[in-house]
């Protein structure tokens, strides 16, 4: 058991929620519980919405298995994930202020109210509700195994013991601070992140005996490792261009990204998270896959690609600082898990229960039932993660592409074309969601492609062919 490392990965963790738990704790400044609870009362200033975007979107998948990933593929995988660097940027364009005006107007809180004002449609609310709770239960499966990982390999003990350990945190955590106490630990480990990942690059460049030495030995075992083309030349250009949509442009989908472009207070927060947010993620995420190749000549034949990330720290830096440096992806895990677990529970509660079933229910027991439905979610979600895979960036991304094939038309075309209705959208998350998991099982890169671009495309001729045919009468706003 790694003691020094140990006791500051935990005590920083527990120091960043000990100060979310204090904020949140300070008077609401909103009436409703539901608005609080779900939105932090769309109070966000620039900085933390910057951070909370980064912290929420650069989780488990792209600290622990995007350079587990990269351990193995080499420099081509560090190419492709740094189309990320425009996600934030992309997301806050597209979405940014028109959708803020139109979900205050709608007075929505979740990405569900938004869609179920603007189609009018019961079934649209279902399919997305269901939609959001399959996928990002498969999401948040590889959160929970990344936070297991992280633990097992800094403390020696078994990955199951790991797991419980994070999830009993995760869910104390979650189920009694909202989504306040969510974005400021978030912004916390925004900035951790960002300074750790440099520290840790610039511990493992020092440790390979500089960069030319790194170059020169993963040229002496593999030539691949320093093309674009991967370890063994799968990585094709259509391949690499097809995660422009899928972790890129396709983001404006995922409802946890929604949610954070509807919470920001002003157009000067909005401007300045645009700036904060692209530089964060591109540094961090640039800084991350950098090191899993790096650290493949210093800690050659890892053979579980997840632990790839702890284990280089542990090796390059002092433990106490390893402690630190892994706080961060540890707090983002859990920050990415917490705001999944919200999302979904808000939406059992609020977009099924309080809409559909008990209007007039109770704001006691509506807390009651957020509560105990989050303490669920968990528990199930810990089942699920305690046989993992090998690598969880699969699952990460098969649930990322999954909510975009059924999202992305649905909102965007939903604020931005009239003639859309709710035919159209139906028909669009129907075919986006078959397709996307037929393409996924059966025939997993048409046209060289990920199965997420195939399914977009055939999700937007549904939408647009649905919505032309069947006309909706005219909604009342």
């Amino acid at each position: 058991m790694n003691w020094d490392a140990a006791i500051t990965l935990f005590g920083s963790v527990a120091l960043i929620f000990f100060i979310g738990l204090t904020a949140s704790r300070k008077e609401a400044v909103s009436k409703s519980f539901v608005q609080d609870y779900y939105l932090g009362s769309r109070s966000l200033g620039g900085f933390v919405l910057a951070m909370t975007m980064t912290a929420t979107y650069g989780s488990a998948s792209s600290f622990i298995g995007g350079p587990g990933v990269a351990y193995n593929e080499g420099l081509g995988w560090v190419l492709l994930s740094v189309t990320q660097v425009a996600t934030g940027y992309f997301t806050l364009m597209i979405l940014g202020k028109k959708f803020a005006i139109v979900t205050r107007k709608y007075k929505a809180t979740t990405l569900i109210d938004f869609l179920k004002e603007r189609y009018q449609s019961k079934l649209v609310v279902l399919l997305s509700a269901v939609s959001i709770v399959v996928f990002l239960f498969s999401a948040m499966a590889a959160q929970w195994i990344g936070g297991g990982r992280l633990i097992e390999s800094l403390t020696g003990l078994s990955y199951t013991s790991a797991l419980f350990i994070f999830v009993v945190t995760v869910l104390i955590y979650v189920t009694f601070g909202g989504f306040r106490a969510v974005t400021l630990t978030d912004a916390i480990q925004g900035s951790i992140m960002f300074i750790g990942t440099l520290v840790l690059l610039i511990a493992v460049i020092i440790a390979g005996g500089g960069i030319s030495e790194i170059m020169a030995d993963l040229q002496a075992e593999n030539p691949n490792l320093i093309t674009p083309f991967g370890s063994d030349g799968t990585l094709t250009a259509p391949y690499v261009s097809s995660y422009w949509i899928l972790v890129g442009v396709g983001v404006v989908a995922l409802p946890q990204i929604a949610v954070r472009a509807m919470s920001y207070k002003n157009t000067r927060s909005f401007h300045l998270a645009l700036m904060i947010g692209t530089i964060v993620v591109g540094v961090i995420m640039l800084n991350m896959h950098l090191i899993g190749v790096f650290a493949r000549p210093i800690l050659p034949g890892i053979e579980v690609g997840d632990r790839v990330m702890p284990l280089v720290a542990l090796e390059v830096l002092p433990p106490w600082l390893a402690g630190v440096v892994l706080a961060a992806p540890l707090a983002a895990i859990m920050s990415t898990v917490d705001s999944l677990l919200l999302i979904v529970s808000s939406t059992i509660v609020k977009d099924v229960y309080i809409n559909y079933i008990k209007p007039e229910a109770s704001r006691k027991k509506v807390q009651r039932m957020s509560m105990g439905i989050t303490a669920l979610l968990g528990i199930l979600v810990f089942l699920m993660a305690v046989n993992p895979p090998d690598l969880i960036i699969w699952l990460n991304l098969f649930a990322i592409g999954g909510l975009e094939a059924a999202f992305i038309w649905p909102i965007v075309m939903g604020l931005y074309w009239e003639k859309g209705n709710k035919y159209g959208a139906i028909a669009s998350m129907l075919v986006g969601i078959i397709s996307y998991i037929l393409f996924q099982s059966f025939y997993p890169e048409p046209f060289e492609m990920h199965a997420v671009v195939t399914s977009i495309l055939l999700a937007l001729l549904a939408y647009v062919g649905f919505s032309l045919s069947m006309k909706q009468e005219p909604l009342k706003h």
